[in-house]
């Protein structure tokens, strides 16, 4: 599965990716009666969430497709943080109407956010589908499918407090067998005004440690060697053994922080990569930052959005730091890690936005030296405290000046970080054939960039280190030769 981080000069959500049609990779097709096609959008919890939804459909007999005019049932896991996002999907489902015009038993379904948030307004008023399933309703699958088989339009959209799916080993979507995705917590506390996530995916828990440990250890023994772990802000993870005495917790009921979850998936083996993803710059701590230091297989890289370097805005934001505070959480990773690559989101003309305040986010990026940023201009989402509380008020052309020159400049930072690694040696993990050529090899450094090298006729293959000399550089590509 493609990472959503190759891709610095996206003028997008950071957590946001175009649709992608997953089939397993190494499935018998005539292993099962009925077809399903799922399409996925916007965050990596959104990908992870569909090999879960693979899970269960497997179980039911459904096996996937790539062909989407062939398949039983057709599944669009989606995404609202942004109305661009929200119009995509809309686009895609009158595609499949039109199919299902011709093929009456095909089933239609969303689900994810955009389910979460417009409920039954997909089958009362745009009559495009006829399931409609919520993040946290991903076990009633089957007998919604059941009812719909049967002419009933369908919908689960309940959320919940304490459902993980933790017990559901995922069918993994159009790997490469060598990384992975793997889900530590659902929901998310933080109430950032302009985000709709605590409304579609609800509040946070926090998964099972022993079973996250389980599968990256299964992960490991199958022959991957990378494991992202997931989380709409993963340094919040708490996991108690006995979650109805939190804050009481005796010697034999030792709660489990991220910093401690960390430390037992490197353990697991040397050989197995470690990387996270979202951080919040309240939550990550020390223990943390020292843990990474610690362990050579935990990837030296934080995405830490900053959204904003005016502390005004922050505050509009609901982010709960400052301009100076985040400069120090910056400043506090580089002084334990010096080699930690970072990079951040960053939103042009939030509501009553001046021209000063452009400025000050302008001057955080050029103290802050990101390698990559994910950069886009203010969309208001309804239902939102953003939406609900103030006035977008900057103007459009505005808002796009202001994201042109926030690009410009993380343009010339990421190039300037590329060809700063010139000279330079990394242990890169192979992901497989660089795109351009079978003759290269294509994977990633400890600092999440991307490296491409000859193979130069050794033998080697997918899920191996090594080591590589970097000669020259793209803006968003090392290119080197083995040592």
């Amino acid at each position: 599965m493609a990472d959503i981080l190759q891709n610095m000069h996206k003028v997008d959500v950071a957590e946001e990716r175009q649709g992608e049609a997953y089939a397993p990779f190494a499935e018998d097709p005539n292993q099962f009666s009925k077809k399903f096609y799922i399409e996925s959008y916007g965050c990596q919890m959104n990908f992870s969430d569909s090999e879960i939804v693979a899970s269960i459909l497997h179980d039911e007999g459904f096996g996937a497709t790539r062909n989407f005019e062939e398949a039983d049932l057709v599944l669009l896991n989606t995404c609202s943080i942004r109305e661009k996002a929200e119009q995509t999907v809309r686009h895609r489902l009158q595609t499949f109407r039109k199919i299902k015009d011709n093929n009456p038993g095909m089933l239609i379904g969303v689900l994810g956010c955009m389910a979460e948030r417009l409920k039954a307004k997909f089958l009362e008023e745009e009559k495009l589908v006829d399931i409609v399933v919520g993040p946290d309703a991903y076990r009633s699958l089957p007998g919604l499918i059941t009812e719909a088989e049967g002419g009933q339009k369908t919908v689960n959209v309940l959320l919940s407090r304490e459902e993980t799916y933790a017990d559901i080993s995922p069918v993994r979507l159009d790997s490469n067998g060598v990384t992975a995705f793997v889900s530590i917590m659902r929901g998310c506390n933080n109430m950032c005004t302009f985000c709709v996530v605590p409304f579609t995916r609800g509040r946070e828990r926090s998964r099972d440690a022993d079973s996250i440990i389980d599968e990256c250890r299964n992960l490991f023994e199958r022959g991957f060697r990378e494991v992202t772990l997931l989380g709409q802000n993963v340094d919040s993870y708490h996991y108690s053994p006995n979650p109805a005495t939190p804050g009481q917790l005796g010697e034999e009921d030792t709660a489990v922080t991220f910093a401690i979850l960390l430390e037992r998936v490197a353990l697991i083996s040397p050989l197995l990569r470690i990387r996270f993803s979202t951080s919040h710059p309240k939550d990550i701590t020390d223990d943390v930052l020292h843990t990474m230091a610690k362990y050579h297989n935990i990837c030296k890289y934080i995405h830490l959005p900053v959204q904003s370097g005016n502390t005004r805005i922050l505050q509009l934001m609901n982010r709960t730091y400052t301009r100076e505070w985040y400069l120090n959480k910056v400043k506090r990773i580089r002084e334990i890690m010096p080699d930690c690559g970072l990079s951040t989101d960053v939103i042009s003309g939030f509501c009553t936005e001046t021209e000063e305040e452009h400025q000050d986010t302008l001057s955080i990026m050029e103290l802050s030296r990101f390698d990559m940023a994910y950069m886009f201009s203010y969309s208001e989402r309804p239902g939102t405290l953003a939406a609900r509380r103030y006035t977008d008020d900057v103007p459009e052309d505005v808002k796009k000046r202001r994201l042109t020159e926030i690009i410009s400049l993380q343009n010339s930072h990421s190039r300037e970080s590329y060809v700063n690694d010139i000279g330079k040696t990394f242990e890169v993990l192979i992901e497989g054939n660089s795109k351009r050529s079978d003759a290269d090899w294509y994977g990633r450094n400890s600092q999440n960039k991307v490296v491409v090298f000859p193979k130069e006729g050794k033998d080697l293959e997918k899920g191996d280190y090594v080591n590589v000399l970097i000669g020259s550089a793209t803006s968003a590509t090392l290119i080197g030769q083995m040592v």
